[in-house]
């Protein structure tokens, strides 16, 4: 029987009661299941925290010392359990070390997609398909009316911009994504990177990963017009409201983050509306539950064939 309250938020995040153990919480707990690395889903100050290698070494950068006290490092497919619940990371395409988290209780799966992609990405694992009974699924972008373009031509566009360009995003996972890209389909472009950047690429690297040819930025470069791509973090990208000779691009699935109409780079690290029904039609669940957006046109769509419950 599915347990309708196998997990459920509280003021510290999503908690199952049933092993005493957080999924990506958002204040500091005694058990943390982090799916991924990024800031709004791997919090510092945990005790112990179960993660993929990648998802650790990338907390480690960002927190030092305070990544966890105690740190278990869980591999994919390698079930472990907390409690009487037996938990298993499956491959979420999102980043390296992204892990969908399945988790098993008298006979039903729960499977929970933290964040996830379906299109290929060679800075990271790609997603596998499990079975499950009920689908915990992010629904960032699960609106029929979005639909992520093909990143490949996305990228491409950069090589109809034949003056610098100046091109935000975020630090870890969607900064290495560009530069391989642009390395494999904009070749002729010479990629710089914000010294922020470099430390995470570094952490790539001893994870096996090679992003191409790209270099620290030097101001001296960007003074020249040679085609450089330099990509920068937010914060940089925000300061550099009125600069010239350069183009602005922001790479986001985000509309309201690309920084002018007539040139847009959308590219996401997250599923759209397709991608959701694809990851149904495959895990083939009894119920979704739906996570960190508007589950309301999943649960009109799906209306009368699968039911669907809105955690947040």
């Amino acid at each position: 029987m599915i347990l309708d309250d196998f997990i459920a938020f509280n003021a510290n995040g999503l908690y199952c009661r049933y092993a005493d153990f957080y999924l990506d919480p958002q204040q500091p707990v005694t058990n943390a299941i982090i799916s991924h690395a990024h800031a709004d889903h791997a919090v510092s100050g945990n005790k112990n925290v179960y993660a993929t290698e990648a998802t650790l070494a990338f907390m480690q950068l960002r927190y030092a010392k305070n990544y966890a006290k105690i740190a278990y490092t869980i591999p994919y497919n390698q079930p472990f359990n907390i409690g009487d619940v037996q938990l298993n990371f499956i491959p979420a395409g999102h980043m390296p070390g992204s892990a969908q988290v399945l988790m098993e209780y008298k006979g039903i799966r729960y499977l929970y997609t933290g964040d996830y992609k379906l299109q290929p990405d060679y800075t990271c694992e790609p997603i596998e398909w499990v079975k499950a009974d009920v689908l915990i699924t992010e629904s960032t972008f699960a609106d029929p009316d979005t639909q992520h373009p093909d990143p490949v031509e996305e990228i491409k566009k950069l090589n109809d911009i034949k003056i610098n360009i100046l091109l935000g995003a975020y630090s870890l996972g969607k900064s290495q994504r560009l530069i391989s890209m642009i390395n494999r389909y904009a070749p002729q472009k010479t990629v710089l990177v914000h010294h922020r950047i470099m430390p995470v690429n570094a952490v790539y690297k001893k994870l096996g990963y090679d992003l191409g040819e790209h270099q620290v930025y030097n101001r001296k470069l960007m003074k020249e017009q040679k085609e450089y791509v330099y990509i920068v973090p937010p914060f940089t990208f925000d300061s550099y409201l009125r600069a010239t000779g350069v183009k602005r691009l922001f790479a986001s699935g985000w509309a309201n983050l690309q920084a002018n109409a007539q040139d847009t780079l959308f590219i996401s690290d997250h599923v759209d509306w397709n991608d959701i029904l694809e990851t149904v039609e495959q895990v083939q669940p009894q119920q979704i539950w739906t996570l960190h957006g508007d589950g309301r046109h999943l649960k009109a769509y799906y209306d009368q064939r699968i039911f669907v419950k809105i955690l947040s």
